[in-house]
């Protein structure tokens, strides 16, 4: 018997809020996270691009400056987020059983931050001056194994790293490990703290990033014909996957369902997605048919929708291909507007909202979206919040990576 998994903890810092809370209702109201960057570095490289979006609550103001320096920046947000998370479940303080506790986490780069200052601090002062931290903090499964030391996971610290996908390709590992009864609770999300030089630099040699110096609010403009990339975004969100039967013994209050997920990818480019959405759109067809859920039961979706030029319509293909006409009555959501672009973070955070969506019946705003693209005729949430159905809500969540890495999570309204 396949085992329901359930949403019972959420926990998040992003540009537009650094709790759930401020975080969901920031992004029903479409406030933009992105702003001008004010550290010297920009000034120093000459940067292209002078603005991001950063952290609305720097990590430094909640925890404590020794835990702050033994982590990496991504690990660092990811703590944040993983705590609220923890306690929101209802599990902190609570009795579980270790062995059957696990964590599965994604990034896209890892620990940038650590990694680099510690090449700058071996050139100028040497060897000796090398923090001994240096290893553990910029793995890439550094986020999951602090984790994994802090709440007690035993049934396993697993690490996804497939760029901008890894997020929502980490809740298909949380539903495996839930569905084939190898843990009963999962702490589930991604972290990215990208917003560096080196990256932001060879983001815009690479043409990706929206060059609006001048307007960095009006940047991520989704859809809109217009758009000329995406803003550059930081921070983290995490979830508490539980089995049903779990959830049910201790009473624990219920968000959503985690019903489906898959995986596909394009074998096409490096960067470039799949022009027809041919990998985008076998995901979104293998996590639909894992959930038993019918193209037609679908209301919301939270897309991936970076702003891109030619990333925005391969996605609009892949599901008019999956639900057909039908798409016409579904409400998109495109919340990097607001957030920018988390890369491997984006997916748990979009998640997040995505299973706020379907728990309270509304779908987040999509702002700068002036003139939308004829080419990609979504019917997307602008304004005012979207109300969706009462009753059995279902919607996707979508996220594609460097690499062709395609992820498609679904949930269900609980």
């Amino acid at each position: 018997m396949t085992r329901t998994a359930v949403i019972t903890g959420l926990g998040a810092t992003t540009p537009i809020g650094g709790d759930v809370p401020t975080f969901w209702a920031n992004a029903l109201k479409g406030v933009s996270g992105a702003a001008t960057m004010e550290h010297d570095w920009v000034e120093q490289y000459d940067l292209p691009v002078t603005f991001a979006a950063e952290l609305a609550v720097p990590t430094a103001e909640v925890l404590s400056r020794v835990e702050a320096k033994r982590q990496d920046p991504g690990t660092q947000m990811a703590t944040v987020a993983a705590r609220e998370a923890w306690k929101d479940s209802g599990l902190e303080g609570a009795e579980i059983d270790h062995d059957r506790l696990a964590v599965a986490f994604g990034t896209g780069i890892g620990g940038v931050w650590t990694l680099l200052d510690g090449w700058d601090t071996l050139r100028e002062r040497g060897p000796r001056r090398v923090l001994p931290m240096t290893v553990p903090m910029l793995m890439p499964n550094g986020a999951a194994g602090a984790l994994s030391l802090e709440f007690g996971a035993r049934a396993g610290a697993r690490t996804v790293v497939s760029a901008c996908a890894a997020g929502t390709e980490a809740l298909e590992t949380a539903l495996l490990l839930i569905r084939s009864g190898q843990a009963d609770v999962v702490l589930c999300g991604a972290a990215e703290a990208a917003v560096h030089p080196l990256p932001m630099a060879a983001f815009a040699a690479m043409q990706a990033l929206s060059k609006r110096n001048d307007d960095p609010q009006a940047a991520s403009r989704p859809y809109d014909v217009d758009r000329d990339g995406f803003v550059l975004g930081e921070g983290a969100g995490v979830m508490v996957v539980e089995s049903e039967e779990h959830a049910k013994a201790r009473g624990a209050r219920v968000y959503a369902e985690l019903i489906g997920a898959a995986v596909s990818s394009d074998a096409h480019h490096i960067t470039a997605p799949e022009p027809e959405g041919l990998g985008a759109t076998r995901a979104l067809r293998s996590a639909l048919r894992g959930a038993g859920v019918d193209p037609s039961q679908v209301s919301h979706v939270n897309a991936h929708a970076t702003s891109t030029p030619k990333g925005d319509a391969p996605e609009y293909l892949a599901l008019k291909a999956v639900l057909g006409d039908h798409l016409d009555d579904v409400l998109v959501s495109a919340t990097k507007s607001q957030t920018g672009h988390l890369l491997g973070a984006s997916g748990a955070i979009e998640s997040i909202l995505t299973v706020l969506a379907v728990h309270h019946g509304t779908a987040p705003v999509t702002i700068n979206l002036e003139h939308q693209d004829p080419e990609i005729p979504l019917n997307v949430v602008t304004g005012e919040p979207g109300r969706l159905p009462a009753g059995d809500r279902v919607a996707l969540n979508n996220s594609f990576g460097f690499g062709g890495h395609n992820a498609v999570a679904v949930f269900r309204g609980v």
